[in-house]
């Protein structure tokens, strides 16, 4: 890469225009020389729920190679860490067409700046699909949790849907449901890892556009996600799929409220296209 693309961890906080917001995300902008094991290392001294490496470029089509890393084990495809890369390479490189090649397969990011210079960024997932959730993987997942049958939000059944990485969607009854997150971090994820899920997509419909997530990620060493770009997208492939964006739509999710990281992400679903849309601002975290 260019010499302006420095190899150090660039500490970013995606979906949100506040430092002190949104879900933050390391960034290595020159990870061509780093393997996996020296990738796993850096995440994992970071401490972030994911860091981005860009391993491959082509800098004249704009494309390049990510792999993402929690603490615990690479992800094939991190939503809020892609924001945050992209963002970052916008800044040294200029706004515009990225192509990013995941381990899920290839993510287009459009970058673009506001009035103010503000840096946004949407990326297509991957097409998304989506399937109801067995009794055993619904009730491992409630005991897990210390949720019970009567939690839920019969209209939203639950679905173990894909965006690039598989999430379980459950949808909770109430906001106070949703609110009260006190589960068994040992046990969720060990039921996590055996069903190959990455998070948990919980969610509270306070109207047809507009949702409340927490995303657990035992998985990956972390407790809590502020904002996941990943389960975002799978969720919009599940609206679509039980035709609740039966003519296009776009729903804004808040997450991070309850942790204290308020995070904003736009999810725009085409009822004909299996990708998603997800579209957010990321700003650098100072250190």
């Amino acid at each position: 890469m260019t010499s302006n693309l420095t190899d150090s961890v660039l500490h970013y906080a995606a979906f949100t225009a506040d430092p002190q917001g949104g879900n933050p995300a390391g960034v290595v902008l020159d990870a061509a020389s780093y393997d996996a094991a020296r990738m796993l290392a850096v995440a994992a001294d970071v401490g972030y729920s994911e860091t981005a490496f860009i391993t491959e470029h082509d800098m004249d089509e704009r494309r390049f190679t990510v792999r993402y890393f929690s603490p615990l084990a690479e992800v094939d495809f991190c939503g809020h860490a892609t924001i945050a890369a992209a963002v970052a390479l916008a800044e040294r490189i200029g706004p515009g067409l990225l192509v990013l090649d995941t381990q899920a397969g290839e993510v287009p990011v459009l970058t673009v700046a506001d009035a103010d210079g503000a840096l946004h960024a949407t990326l297509t997932s991957v097409p998304t699909h989506t399937r109801p959730a067995s009794g055993t993987e619904l009730s491992e997942a409630l005991a897990a949790l210390g949720w019970k049958q009567s939690d839920l939000d019969t209209e939203l059944p639950a679905h173990v849907a894909f965006g690039g990485v598989q999430h379980l969607v459950l949808a909770a009854a109430t906001r106070a449901r949703l609110a009260d997150l006190d589960y068994d971090f040992d046990a969720l994820g060990e039921v996590m890892r055996r069903h190959g899920w990455t998070t948990l997509q919980l969610v509270w419909r306070e109207s047809d556009d507009l949702f409340h997530a927490r995303d657990p990620f035992p998985v990956g060493g972390v407790v809590e996600d502020a904002a996941t770009g990943a389960a975002a997208a799978a969720f919009g492939g599940y609206l679509r799929t039980l035709g609740l964006a039966p003519h296009g739509s776009t729903v804004r999710i808040h997450q991070g409220d309850d942790m204290g990281r308020p995070s904003l992400l736009d999810v725009d679903i085409d009822a004909a296209d299996p990708r998603v849309r997800v579209s957010g601002q990321a700003v650098p975290i100072k250190q």
